[in-house]
C-alpha cells in the first residue's frame, strides 16, 4: 500500500516541480517533508486539504489512494434546475458567449474568495 507521502511525491513529480519549490509554495519545510517520508509524522489535516486543493485531487485519494464511491445514486425523477431554461445537460454550448464569459468570471471570483479565505484574510480584506 502506498503511503500519503508517496502520493504527495508522485504529485510533485508529475507536476514537474521540485520538492523545494513545492515546499516553498505551500510553506512546508524540508524537515517536515523528510519526517513525512520517514514516517515520523504525517501532514496535518489542514495541510492535507491544502495539498489536495493545490494539485486538484480529492482528499480521499490523497489519504487512501482510492476515490470515494457512493453506494448508489437514486434519481428522484424531479426536474433539474436547468431543465426549465433548456439547459438539460449543463453544457456551455447552449449558453451565449456573454453567459459563458460571466460563468468563467464568476468561477474565477469564487476561486479568488476561497484562496483569500484559505490564506487567512477576512472578508473585509484585513488579515486575521
Amino acid at each position: 500500500m502506498q503511503s500519503i507521502y508517496a502520493r504527495i511525491e508522485q504529485l510533485i513529480k508529475s507536476s514537474g516541480m521540485t520538492k523545494k519549490a513545492f515546499g516553498e509554495r505551500l510553506s512546508i519545510s524540508a524537515g517536515n517533508l523528510g519526517d513525512w517520508r520517514r514516517g515520523k509524522s504525517t501532514p496535518s489535516t489542514h495541510k492535507l486539504i491544502e495539498i489536495a486543493a493545490f494539485f486538484s485531487v480529492s482528499l480521499d485519494w490523497l489519504m487512501t489512494g482510492k476515490e470515494w464511491q457512493p453506494e448508489g445514486v437514486k434519481e428522484a425523477g424531479n426536474r433539474y434546475f436547468f431543465e426549465g431554461s433548456g439547459q438539460l445537460d449543463c453544457q456551455n454550448d447552449e449558453l451565449s458567449a456573454e453567459e459563458q464569459a460571466f460563468m468563467r468570471e464568476y468561477l474565477e471570483f469564487v476561486a479568488y474568495r476561497r484562496e483569500r479565505k484559505d490564506s487567512g484574510e477576512g472578508s473585509n480584506g484585513a488579515s486575521t
